[in-house]
């Protein structure tokens, strides 16, 4: 993934530089998942998200953006309100790297400090490349989830995955050349194991001791064990999403020519 970095900057770069801007930034926020774990609410944050980016801006309206962001994302049934998500009793913690290209559409013509708007609504819409890993904690250590191949999966499941990006967004020019922006954009990665929950239950008498443990967690407590071989254990829709809500701070360099728009 790492390789995409200079093959987009050489393409950034490739643009005429007469009435355009650079602008640089990082945000931080949070980031929440939708899946298996969590299939009714889109809004619930569970863990953190910190971003960088750069930015290419073409005019007052359109640019594209270059952006880097490390999150996190976590569910527990034994939190839920549902009995039968209760009683599976899975859970799990992800981790989340992603690198994205995003075009990005304000609603209103906005180049701080040299604009005649202070503000501005935007959209936006691109493609991120994503790694991540799922894991879970069993008698107090830590076991990565893809490995214990907690489905019978005959191989683990890939670790990255490419993802529509969509989402929306308000940037108010606080100061000079500064942007304070404020946005929600949402990611549907092609994979539905970011909580390592898909399909159905495995043999756990197939499986080593370990990946049994981790892929029926139902009899813990009763030691009555629930995940009949070939039942249902996740919701056995395609995909799992991810979101980050993040608050973000830039700094635009302004060409002198702008001032004269």
């Amino acid at each position: 993934m790492t390789k995409l970095i200079p093959v987009v900057f050489l393409f950034l770069l490739s643009f005429s530089v007469k009435g355009q801007t650079w602008e640089f930034g990082v945000a931080g926020g949070g980031a929440g998942y939708l899946g298996d774990l969590n299939p009714n609410n889109p809004v619930k944050v569970s863990g953190i998200a910190v971003s960088g980016f750069a930015q290419r801006n073409f005019d007052g309206y359109f640019g594209l953006r270059l952006n880097y962001t490390y999150g996190q994302v976590s569910a527990a049934d034994s939190t839920s309100t549902n009995a039968q998500f209760r009683d599976r009793n899975l859970s799990f913690n992800t981790t989340l790297s992603e690198i994205s290209l995003i075009g990005e559409f304000n609603f209103m013509s906005y180049i701080p400090d040299a604009g005649k708007n202070k503000y501005t609504p935007y959209l936006f819409l691109g493609i991120a490349a994503l790694n991540y890993t799922p894991y879970a904690t069993y008698n107090g250590h830590k076991y990565k989830l893809r490995e214990a191949q907690t489905e019978g999966e005959v191989r683990p499941y890939p670790t990255i995955a490419l993802a529509p990006v969509y989402g929306a967004g308000f940037k108010y020019n606080v100061s000079g050349k500064l942007t304070l922006a404020a946005e929600v954009g949402y990611r549907q990665p092609r994979t539905d194991y970011l909580d390592d929950v898909s399909g159905k239950y495995a043999n756990r008498g197939s499986l080593a001791l370990y990946p049994g443990a981790l892929a029926d967690r139902s009899g813990e407590k009763t030691g009555i064990y629930l995940g009949t071989p070939g039942t249902q254990r996740g919701d056995l829709r395609p995909h799992d999403t991810y979101f980050f809500a993040q608050i973000k701070i830039s700094y635009t360099l302004v060409p002198q020519r702008c001032y004269f728009q």
